[in-house]
Protein backbone atom coordinates (compact mmCIF):
# COMPACT_ATOMS: atom_id res chain seq x y z
CA UNK A 1 0.00 0.00 0.00
CA UNK A 2 1.28 3.36 -1.04
CA UNK A 3 -0.05 6.22 1.17
CA UNK A 4 1.99 8.84 -0.57
CA UNK A 5 0.38 11.57 -2.22
CA UNK A 6 0.60 12.39 -5.85
CA UNK A 7 1.70 15.93 -7.17
CA UNK A 8 -1.66 17.06 -7.63
CA UNK A 9 -3.09 15.79 -3.75
CA UNK A 10 -0.29 17.65 -2.76
CA UNK A 11 -0.75 20.82 -4.71
CA UNK A 12 -4.50 20.68 -3.81
CA UNK A 13 -3.77 20.49 -0.13
CA UNK A 14 -1.40 23.30 -0.16
CA UNK A 15 -3.71 25.37 -1.81
CA UNK A 16 -6.22 24.44 0.93
CA UNK A 17 -4.07 25.17 3.39
CA UNK A 18 -3.12 28.54 2.19
CA UNK A 19 -6.66 29.37 1.58
CA UNK A 20 -7.67 28.97 5.24
CA UNK A 21 -5.01 30.00 6.82
CA UNK A 22 -5.60 33.18 4.57
CA UNK A 23 -9.55 33.30 4.68
CA UNK A 24 -10.75 31.75 7.32
CA UNK A 25 -8.69 31.62 10.22
CA UNK A 26 -8.45 35.26 11.30
CA UNK A 27 -12.27 35.49 11.50
CA UNK A 28 -12.82 32.34 13.26
CA UNK A 29 -13.61 34.20 16.81
CA UNK A 30 -15.33 37.13 15.05
CA UNK A 31 -17.65 34.85 13.10
CA UNK A 32 -18.40 32.07 15.98
CA UNK A 33 -19.76 35.10 18.47
CA UNK A 34 -21.81 36.78 15.44
CA UNK A 35 -23.10 33.27 14.54
CA UNK A 36 -22.64 33.95 10.97
CA UNK A 37 -19.58 33.12 8.98
CA UNK A 38 -19.11 35.77 5.92
CA UNK A 39 -21.43 34.43 3.16
CA UNK A 40 -18.91 36.10 0.53
CA UNK A 41 -16.49 32.67 1.74
CA UNK A 42 -19.10 29.93 -0.44
CA UNK A 43 -17.75 32.20 -3.77
CA UNK A 44 -14.15 32.00 -3.11
CA UNK A 45 -14.54 28.14 -2.50
CA UNK A 46 -15.79 27.70 -6.10
CA UNK A 47 -13.32 29.44 -7.31
CA UNK A 48 -10.82 27.46 -5.96
CA UNK A 49 -12.77 24.56 -7.52
CA UNK A 50 -12.89 23.34 -3.75
CA UNK A 51 -17.07 23.52 -4.33
CA UNK A 52 -16.65 21.09 -7.73
CA UNK A 53 -14.31 18.40 -6.62
CA UNK A 54 -15.33 14.83 -7.93
CA UNK A 55 -18.03 16.21 -10.49
CA UNK A 56 -17.12 15.93 -14.15
CA UNK A 57 -15.77 19.29 -16.00
CA UNK A 58 -18.64 18.81 -18.18
CA UNK A 59 -21.24 20.13 -15.78
CA UNK A 60 -18.68 22.79 -14.43
CA UNK A 61 -17.01 20.22 -11.50
CA UNK A 62 -13.15 20.86 -11.00
CA UNK A 63 -12.45 16.31 -10.97
CA UNK A 64 -10.07 15.23 -8.92
CA UNK A 65 -10.52 12.44 -6.99
CA UNK A 66 -11.74 11.62 -3.26
CA UNK A 67 -8.70 11.72 -1.67
CA UNK A 68 -8.77 15.28 -2.76
CA UNK A 69 -11.86 16.09 -1.19
CA UNK A 70 -10.91 14.55 1.86
CA UNK A 71 -7.49 16.48 1.78
CA UNK A 72 -9.77 19.52 1.54
CA UNK A 73 -11.93 19.22 3.85
CA UNK A 74 -9.30 18.50 6.45
CA UNK A 75 -7.70 22.02 5.79
CA UNK A 76 -11.60 23.71 6.22
CA UNK A 77 -12.13 21.77 9.25
CA UNK A 78 -8.58 22.95 10.54
CA UNK A 79 -10.10 26.23 10.01
CA UNK A 80 -13.61 26.38 10.60
CA UNK A 81 -15.82 23.59 10.63
CA UNK A 82 -18.92 25.77 9.72
CA UNK A 83 -17.39 26.32 6.50
CA UNK A 84 -16.29 22.84 5.70
CA UNK A 85 -19.47 21.99 6.71
CA UNK A 86 -21.03 24.27 3.57
CA UNK A 87 -18.44 22.24 1.25
CA UNK A 88 -19.59 19.20 2.74
CA UNK A 89 -23.80 19.67 2.29
CA UNK A 90 -23.55 21.59 -0.82
CA UNK A 91 -21.20 19.64 -2.67
CA UNK A 92 -21.03 16.51 -0.61
CA UNK A 93 -24.52 16.05 0.06
CA UNK A 94 -26.33 17.90 -2.85
CA UNK A 95 -24.15 18.21 -5.96
CA UNK A 96 -22.89 14.76 -5.63
CA UNK A 97 -25.95 13.16 -5.72
CA UNK A 98 -27.32 15.29 -8.36
CA UNK A 99 -24.61 13.99 -10.84
CA UNK A 100 -25.23 10.37 -9.44
CA UNK A 101 -28.46 10.11 -9.67
CA UNK A 102 -29.86 13.08 -11.28
CA UNK A 103 -31.18 13.64 -14.99
CA UNK A 104 -29.04 15.13 -17.55
CA UNK A 105 -31.96 18.10 -17.48
CA UNK A 106 -31.24 18.10 -13.64
CA UNK A 107 -27.10 18.00 -13.94
CA UNK A 108 -26.78 21.17 -16.44
CA UNK A 109 -29.46 23.21 -14.50
CA UNK A 110 -27.75 22.84 -11.06
CA UNK A 111 -23.99 21.53 -11.21
CA UNK A 112 -23.14 24.93 -12.67
CA UNK A 113 -24.28 26.99 -9.74
CA UNK A 114 -23.45 24.53 -7.41
CA UNK A 115 -19.54 23.95 -8.12
CA UNK A 116 -18.80 27.55 -9.02
CA UNK A 117 -20.33 28.77 -5.26
CA UNK A 118 -23.26 31.02 -7.20
CA UNK A 119 -25.65 28.40 -5.65
CA UNK A 120 -25.61 26.45 -2.07
CA UNK A 121 -27.58 23.35 -1.67
CA UNK A 122 -29.07 22.15 1.39
CA UNK A 123 -30.13 18.18 2.39
CA UNK A 124 -33.72 18.37 3.41
CA UNK A 125 -34.32 15.37 5.51
CA UNK A 126 -34.19 15.92 9.19
CA UNK A 127 -37.69 16.53 10.48
CA UNK A 128 -38.83 17.64 14.40
CA UNK A 129 -39.96 14.32 14.85
CA UNK A 130 -37.49 11.87 12.80
CA UNK A 131 -33.79 12.04 12.76
CA UNK A 132 -32.20 8.65 13.55
CA UNK A 133 -35.65 7.38 12.00
CA UNK A 134 -35.40 8.74 8.34
CA UNK A 135 -37.31 6.08 6.97
CA UNK A 136 -40.38 7.15 8.94
CA UNK A 137 -40.83 11.19 7.34
CA UNK A 138 -44.09 12.51 7.81
CA UNK A 139 -43.75 15.38 5.04
CA UNK A 140 -45.89 14.48 2.36
CA UNK A 141 -46.09 14.85 -1.59
CA UNK A 142 -49.36 14.20 -2.94
CA UNK A 143 -49.28 13.84 -7.08
CA UNK A 144 -51.52 16.47 -8.55
CA UNK A 145 -51.62 16.09 -12.25
CA UNK A 146 -47.60 16.50 -13.87
CA UNK A 147 -46.95 18.59 -10.31
CA UNK A 148 -46.10 17.22 -6.57
CA UNK A 149 -47.72 19.24 -3.82
CA UNK A 150 -45.50 19.05 -0.46
CA UNK A 151 -46.46 19.66 3.01
CA UNK A 152 -44.09 19.51 6.00
CA UNK A 153 -41.30 20.59 7.88
CA UNK A 154 -37.57 20.23 8.18
CA UNK A 155 -35.27 20.74 11.36
CA UNK A 156 -31.81 21.24 11.41
CA UNK A 157 -30.66 21.68 8.08
CA UNK A 158 -27.59 23.25 7.44
CA UNK A 159 -26.74 25.74 5.24
CA UNK A 160 -31.07 26.00 5.12
CA UNK A 161 -31.13 30.03 4.81
CA UNK A 162 -28.94 30.34 2.67
CA UNK A 163 -29.44 27.15 -0.02
CA UNK A 164 -30.91 28.22 -3.15
CA UNK A 165 -32.25 24.44 -3.81
CA UNK A 166 -33.28 21.53 -1.28
CA UNK A 167 -32.88 17.92 -1.72
CA UNK A 168 -36.09 17.57 -0.36
CA UNK A 169 -37.42 13.84 0.87
CA UNK A 170 -40.82 13.48 1.60
CA UNK A 171 -43.09 10.44 1.83
CA UNK A 172 -44.91 10.18 -1.78
CA UNK A 173 -46.78 6.79 -1.98
CA UNK A 174 -48.67 4.76 1.28
CA UNK A 175 -45.70 2.09 1.06
CA UNK A 176 -44.93 1.50 4.54
CA UNK A 177 -41.34 2.77 5.89
CA UNK A 178 -38.70 4.48 3.75
CA UNK A 179 -40.14 2.50 0.75
CA UNK A 180 -42.53 5.18 0.39
CA UNK A 181 -40.14 8.02 0.30
CA UNK A 182 -39.10 10.12 -2.79
CA UNK A 183 -36.22 12.89 -3.63
CA UNK A 184 -36.86 15.98 -4.93
CA UNK A 185 -34.97 18.96 -6.04
CA UNK A 186 -37.07 22.01 -4.67
CA UNK A 187 -35.69 25.53 -5.17
CA UNK A 188 -35.47 27.61 -2.02
CA UNK A 189 -37.65 30.57 -3.85
CA UNK A 190 -40.69 28.31 -4.48
CA UNK A 191 -44.07 29.89 -3.31
CA UNK A 192 -45.13 28.15 0.55
CA UNK A 193 -41.66 27.71 1.17
CA UNK A 194 -40.44 29.14 4.21
CA UNK A 195 -37.20 29.29 6.55
CA UNK A 196 -36.23 30.40 9.78
CA UNK A 197 -32.31 30.02 11.44
CA UNK A 198 -31.60 28.14 14.34
CA UNK A 199 -29.62 30.37 16.47
CA UNK A 200 -28.18 29.67 20.24
CA UNK A 201 -26.23 26.40 19.20
CA UNK A 202 -23.32 25.06 20.96
CA UNK A 203 -21.24 24.61 18.25
CA UNK A 204 -21.16 25.63 14.32
CA UNK A 205 -22.38 28.71 15.32
CA UNK A 206 -21.31 30.09 12.09
CA UNK A 207 -23.02 28.33 10.12
CA UNK A 208 -26.44 29.01 8.93
CA UNK A 209 -29.01 26.05 10.29
CA UNK A 210 -32.28 26.74 9.97
CA UNK A 211 -35.83 24.96 10.33
CA UNK A 212 -37.92 24.36 6.82
CA UNK A 213 -41.94 25.06 6.44
CA UNK A 214 -43.37 23.56 3.23
CA UNK A 215 -47.12 24.47 2.70
CA UNK A 216 -48.78 23.41 -0.45
CA UNK A 217 -45.02 23.89 -2.01
CA UNK A 218 -46.05 22.97 -5.98
CA UNK A 219 -43.17 21.11 -7.64
CA UNK A 220 -43.52 19.33 -11.49
CA UNK A 221 -43.24 16.03 -11.36
CA UNK A 222 -39.45 16.30 -13.04
CA UNK A 223 -38.01 17.67 -10.01
CA UNK A 224 -37.86 14.22 -8.63
CA UNK A 225 -34.73 12.78 -8.56
CA UNK A 226 -34.12 9.02 -9.29
CA UNK A 227 -37.79 7.34 -9.11
CA UNK A 228 -40.63 7.11 -6.83
CA UNK A 229 -39.92 5.41 -3.63
CA UNK A 230 -35.89 5.68 -4.21
CA UNK A 231 -35.56 8.41 -2.12
CA UNK A 232 -34.46 6.52 1.54
CA UNK A 233 -31.61 4.70 -0.91
CA UNK A 234 -30.32 8.37 -2.66
CA UNK A 235 -30.42 9.59 1.03
CA UNK A 236 -28.62 6.95 2.30
CA UNK A 237 -26.32 6.80 -0.37
CA UNK A 238 -25.74 10.24 -0.36
CA UNK A 239 -24.97 10.16 3.85
CA UNK A 240 -22.57 7.19 3.36
CA UNK A 241 -19.93 9.28 1.57
CA UNK A 242 -20.89 11.87 3.85
CA UNK A 243 -19.56 9.98 6.58
CA UNK A 244 -16.21 10.32 5.15
CA UNK A 245 -16.37 14.23 4.85
CA UNK A 246 -17.43 14.41 8.34
CA UNK A 247 -14.75 12.18 9.33
CA UNK A 248 -12.62 14.11 6.93
CA UNK A 249 -13.55 17.45 9.13
CA UNK A 250 -12.95 15.70 12.20
CA UNK A 251 -9.46 14.88 11.59
CA UNK A 252 -9.04 18.80 11.13
CA UNK A 253 -10.58 19.58 14.11
CA UNK A 254 -8.33 17.06 15.91
CA UNK A 255 -5.00 18.48 13.97
CA UNK A 256 -6.00 21.96 15.06
CA UNK A 257 -6.14 21.40 18.65
CA UNK A 258 -3.04 19.45 17.90
CA UNK A 259 -1.23 22.54 16.40
CA UNK A 260 -2.70 24.99 19.51
CA UNK A 261 -1.55 22.42 21.98
CA UNK A 262 1.65 22.50 21.23
CA UNK A 263 1.99 25.87 20.48
CA UNK A 264 0.52 26.95 23.84
CA UNK A 265 2.64 24.07 25.52
CA UNK A 266 6.12 25.26 24.10
CA UNK A 267 5.07 29.13 25.19
CA UNK A 268 3.64 28.67 28.34
CA UNK A 269 5.58 28.92 31.26
CA UNK A 270 5.35 26.85 34.63
CA UNK A 271 7.20 26.21 37.91
CA UNK A 272 10.35 27.33 36.03
CA UNK A 273 9.89 26.22 32.02
CA UNK A 274 7.53 26.00 29.79
CA UNK A 275 4.92 23.30 30.22
CA UNK A 276 5.91 21.22 27.38
CA UNK A 277 8.57 20.06 29.53
CA UNK A 278 6.12 18.12 31.57
CA UNK A 279 5.52 14.77 31.42
CA UNK A 280 1.87 14.65 32.03
CA UNK A 281 1.49 17.67 29.46
CA UNK A 282 3.14 15.53 26.66
CA UNK A 283 1.03 12.55 27.64
CA UNK A 284 -1.81 14.75 26.59
CA UNK A 285 -0.17 16.12 23.24
CA UNK A 286 0.62 12.49 22.75
CA UNK A 287 -3.10 10.99 22.69
CA UNK A 288 -4.18 13.98 20.36
CA UNK A 289 -1.48 12.94 17.72
CA UNK A 290 -2.37 9.29 17.54
CA UNK A 291 -6.33 10.67 17.49
CA UNK A 292 -5.16 12.15 14.51
CA UNK A 293 -2.98 10.01 12.90
CA UNK A 294 -5.82 7.00 13.44
CA UNK A 295 -8.15 9.05 12.11
CA UNK A 296 -6.54 10.58 8.99
CA UNK A 297 -5.63 7.18 8.00
CA UNK A 298 -9.19 5.76 8.71
CA UNK A 299 -10.76 8.22 6.42
CA UNK A 300 -8.40 8.19 3.90
CA UNK A 301 -9.14 4.40 3.74
CA UNK A 302 -12.97 5.14 2.64
CA UNK A 303 -11.33 7.53 0.17
CA UNK A 304 -9.01 5.01 -1.45
CA UNK A 305 -12.17 2.36 -1.50
CA UNK A 306 -14.30 4.97 -3.39
CA UNK A 307 -11.83 5.88 -5.84
CA UNK A 308 -11.51 2.23 -6.97
CA UNK A 309 -15.15 1.79 -6.83
CA UNK A 310 -15.09 -0.82 -3.68
CA UNK A 311 -18.04 -1.73 -1.25
CA UNK A 312 -16.77 1.44 1.50
CA UNK A 313 -20.14 1.96 3.59
CA UNK A 314 -19.03 -0.02 6.65
CA UNK A 315 -15.59 1.55 6.39
CA UNK A 316 -17.74 5.20 5.95
CA UNK A 317 -19.05 4.37 9.60
CA UNK A 318 -16.19 3.18 11.04
CA UNK A 319 -14.13 6.21 10.20
CA UNK A 320 -16.82 8.51 11.00
CA UNK A 321 -17.64 6.76 14.53
CA UNK A 322 -13.49 6.64 15.54
CA UNK A 323 -12.89 10.27 13.95
CA UNK A 324 -16.21 12.19 15.18
CA UNK A 325 -15.29 10.50 19.01
CA UNK A 326 -11.66 11.03 18.36
CA UNK A 327 -12.08 15.05 17.67
CA UNK A 328 -13.87 15.47 20.62
CA UNK A 329 -11.33 13.66 22.71
CA UNK A 330 -8.77 15.50 21.13
CA UNK A 331 -9.96 19.34 22.02
CA UNK A 332 -10.72 18.31 25.57
CA UNK A 333 -7.46 17.29 25.73
CA UNK A 334 -6.16 20.57 24.05
CA UNK A 335 -8.42 21.64 26.35
CA UNK A 336 -6.94 20.95 29.46
CA UNK A 337 -3.51 21.81 28.40
CA UNK A 338 -4.80 25.39 27.79
CA UNK A 339 -6.53 24.99 31.69
CA UNK A 340 -8.10 28.23 32.53
CA UNK A 341 -7.49 29.72 29.29
CA UNK A 342 -9.12 27.14 27.14
CA UNK A 343 -12.07 28.53 28.77
CA UNK A 344 -11.54 32.10 27.20
CA UNK A 345 -13.05 32.58 23.44
CA UNK A 346 -9.93 34.32 22.47
CA UNK A 347 -8.15 30.92 22.62
CA UNK A 348 -9.32 27.96 20.06
CA UNK A 349 -10.04 24.96 22.31
CA UNK A 350 -13.10 25.60 23.34
CA UNK A 351 -14.66 26.27 20.28
CA UNK A 352 -12.57 23.11 19.08
CA UNK A 353 -14.79 21.40 21.47
CA UNK A 354 -17.92 22.61 20.84
CA UNK A 355 -17.71 22.03 17.25
CA UNK A 356 -16.12 18.57 17.50
CA UNK A 357 -19.45 17.48 19.93
CA UNK A 358 -22.59 17.82 16.86
CA UNK A 359 -19.69 15.31 14.97
CA UNK A 360 -20.86 12.65 17.34
CA UNK A 361 -24.11 13.60 16.56
CA UNK A 362 -25.53 13.98 12.67
CA UNK A 363 -25.04 12.31 9.45
CA UNK A 364 -25.95 9.33 12.03
CA UNK A 365 -25.15 9.22 15.48
CA UNK A 366 -22.20 7.29 17.00
CA UNK A 367 -24.86 4.66 17.58
CA UNK A 368 -26.30 4.39 14.66
CA UNK A 369 -22.85 3.86 13.11
CA UNK A 370 -22.06 1.30 15.53
CA UNK A 371 -25.57 -0.39 14.20
CA UNK A 372 -24.53 -0.70 10.97
CA UNK A 373 -21.36 -2.12 11.79
CA UNK A 374 -22.39 -4.34 13.83
CA UNK A 375 -24.76 -5.25 11.07
CA UNK A 376 -22.34 -5.82 8.61
CA UNK A 377 -20.37 -8.09 10.95
CA UNK A 378 -23.06 -10.27 11.88
CA UNK A 379 -25.51 -10.49 9.48
CA UNK A 380 -28.22 -9.40 12.07
CA UNK A 381 -29.91 -6.13 11.37
CA UNK A 382 -30.92 -4.27 14.66
CA UNK A 383 -33.97 -2.56 13.88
Amino acid sequence: MNLELSEEQTAVRQLAKDFTDREITPHVVEWDRAESVDRSIVRKLGALGFLGLTIPEEYGGSGGDHLAYCLVTEELGRGDSSVRGIVSVSLGLVAKTVAHWGTEEQKRRWLPGLTSGELVGCFGLTEPGTGSDAGNLTTRAVRAGDDYIINGSKMFITNGTWADVVLLFARSTDAPGHRGVSAFLVPTDTPGLTRREIHGKLGLRGQATAELFLEDVRVPASAMIASEGKGFSVAMSALAKGRMSVAAGCVGIAQAALDSAVKYATEREQFGRTIAHHQLVQELITDIAVDVDAARLLTWRVADLIDRGQPFVTEASKAKLFASEAAVRAANNALQVFGGYGYIDEYPAGKLLRDARVMTLYEGTSQIQKLVIGRALTGVSAF
